[in-house]
């Protein structure tokens, strides 16, 4: 079951940040299905001096224009992508950025895309605890940019994770806004990035 677009309507970016929190994210691909609960995120407001669309719409940052339920995917380092969820109505950039994942399906696919054994403890930690290594393992690329996650094959299900505490702290990797309180994760989870 795909959560419906009023979901990503109907709420705003902060809540949405917050309320992502164990659901799942999957992706239905020619290679095989893989999924990870959400067990991170990150908000990214529009008059937020680190929000991409700070400034104004751009060739990069368009997707995040959007309507809400579209996929924002971008690059960064010149190697990682990012995967974001826009979170605003269309015409402004605001998103929810998906920092990392608790692995529930398809973790053989996984660790051949990130070369890593999910058998391991090592190896199951590190296929998607980031926001770059996530993508990596999904099988997401820049391809899937301006997708709608109600009418794609990239959709997120309902929480199934059980009752957690939600931590609320400020972002990590970044230099403007960084004292802003736009970071959320499940406490205690071995997946989040970082504590």
């Amino acid at each position: 079951m795909k959560l419906p677009l009023e979901f990503y309507e109907n709420h705003d970016t902060i809540t949405l940040s917050q309320r992502l929190l164990g659901c799942e994210l999957v992706h239905k691909s020619p290679e095989g299905t893989t999924a990870g609960l959400i067990v991170e995120t990150e908000a990214y407001l529009t008059g937020d001096p680190a929000c991409h669309a700070y400034r104004k719409k751009t060739v990069r940052n368009a997707a995040m224009f959007g309507p809400a339920g579209t996929l924002y995917v971008y690059l960064i380092y010149g190697f990682y992508y990012c995967l974001n969820v826009v979170t605003g109505p269309e015409g402004v950039g605001e998103a929810v950025l998906i920092r990392a994942l608790e692995p529930t399906e398809g973790l053989d696919l996984m660790g051949e895309r990130r070369s890593l054994d999910p058998t391991t403890k090592a190896g199951l930690r590190g296929l998607t605890s980031g926001p770059g290594k996530l993508v990596i393992a999904m099988g997401i690329s820049r391809d899937h940019n301006f997708l709608s996650l109600t009418e794609s094959g990239i959709y997120i299900r309902p929480r199934i994770l059980p009752d957690f505490e939600m931590v609320t702290t400020t972002r990590i990797g970044i230099t403007q806004g960084a004292d802003l309180p736009y970071r959320f994760y499940v406490r205690g989870n071995r997946f989040v990035s970082k504590p």
